[in-house]
């Protein structure tokens, strides 16, 4: 399994630390990562083609692969909100093949019970696959925040071979992060992830406490080796919402929960 670090914005240092997409590509080589991901709407300068391929070609003289780039989603709204929603995705695609991003990120939203809001919510997920089967990019199904349940019925019924599951450790129903780290006894969230482990293409690593050296919300003792019996391969992806529970800084927490993760992969 590859380490890497999305640069999400999210920090708590005020002024921020970090700011900026160069930023992070920086602070990713300085921990000699191996990877790192990108928000479309987040750090950069610029969308125009040339920042873009300056970009990649950073993260290239770093040794940085391009894990996703996050997109948006959330297919749930009025036909207007819809189709801007889809266009926004296309449109992420078209800058995700430029990066050199094999892939973009969607969530899924809350989880609904209208048949008829699902079916609109599938039909969107299809027409993005169906861009992405064109310009030869790939989806990942983001829970955030779902069941396993909803994870596998969405992928299913979308049946778009690009489409996978952008497997997020923090955004499960009933996540300890939801409630300043106390878990939801009404849902298992370790269950959901065994679940779903066999449809992981990428991992989003969330870190909310960890100037411990250990995150304490959530087991990664226990997560990576869920997914390691499921065969999965790929990225764990460093990503750091824990604004106001730690004492050290950004940099820091970053390090701190990189280190976590090499040290778990390495007890496998």
């Amino acid at each position: 399994m590859k380490i890497g670090l999305y640069a999400s914005m999210f920090g708590k240092d005020d002024p921020p630390t970090l700011q900026s997409i160069e930023s992070y590509i920086e602070h990713a080589y300085d921990l000699r990562l191996d990877l790192i991901d990108f928000r479309s709407d987040r750090g950069f300068s610029s969308s125009e083609p040339d920042y873009l391929i300056k970009t990649k070609l950073t993260c290239i003289a770093k040794g940085l692969s391009i894990g996703y780039l996050a997109s948006g989603g959330h297919f749930i709204g009025t036909d207007e909100e819809l189709r801007a929603k889809v266009e926004q995705a296309k449109a992420d695609m078209d800058i995700a093949l430029i990066l050199g991003a094999p892939m973009i990120r969607l969530f899924c939203g809350q989880p609904l019970t209208d048949p008829e809001e699902r079916k609109r919510e599938i039909r969107c997920f299809q027409e993005v696959g169906d861009y992405g089967l064109k310009v030869g990019i790939a989806m990942g199904l983001q829970n955030h925040p779902s069941t396993g349940d909803d994870v596998i019925r969405i992928i299913e019924e979308t049946d778009r071979p690009n489409f996978g599951f952008l497997f997020d450790t923090g955004q499960w129903c009933g996540s300890p992060a939801f409630n300043r780290g106390t878990p939801d006894p009404e849902h298992d969230i370790y269950e959901y992830m065994k679940q779903t482990a066999h449809l992981a293409t990428h991992v989003r690593a969330k870190f909310y406490k960890i100037d411990s050296g250990r995150e304490e919300w959530i087991d990664y003792e226990r997560i990576i080796p869920i997914l390691a019996e499921a065969g999965y391969n790929g990225a764990l992806s460093v990503v750091f919402e824990g604004k106001d529970a730690n004492s050290c800084n950004d940099k820091e927490v970053m390090r701190l929960a990189a280190e976590h993760l090499q040290d778990v992969v390495s007890r496998l």
